[in-house]
């Protein structure tokens, strides 16, 4: 379960900040996590509940922005929506595509006190 090890990888990302902000604990966080980053999200919320408690994070409100998926065909540069990372374009059927948007995994905000 690789979900536990990215809540993980937030809860030191948070701690970081709440020491360099010379803060006590995070109030609030927003993630940013694309519909293409490969996070089951069931279990990103499983592993959450055991990575924060006693830390920084334990007592924050958490927001998820999800980001859908975003093409560009590298051969007609039609951009266009995709569910899955291979899908060719709509347009002209190329298979060559570049993903500009859906493979985010990031800490987008954080309100420490």
């Amino acid at each position: 379960m690789h979900e536990l090890s990215i809540a993980m990888s937030i809860v030191d990302i948070a701690r970081d900040a709440v020491e360099k902000a010379g803060a006590r604990e995070v109030e609030h966080i927003e993630l940013e996590i694309g519909q293409l980053a490969g996070i089951e999200l069931p279990a990103l919320d499983f592993a959450w509940s055991e990575a924060v408690r006693d830390s920084v994070l334990a007592r924050a409100t958490r927001e998820i922005r999800h980001i859908p998926g975003e093409a560009r065909c590298m051969e007609c540069q039609t951009t266009f929506p995709i569910q899955a990372l291979y899908e060719s374009c709509p347009t002209c059927s190329s298979p060559f595509t570049d993903i500009i948007h859906g493979k985010e995994l990031r800490v987008h905000a954080l309100t420490v006190h």
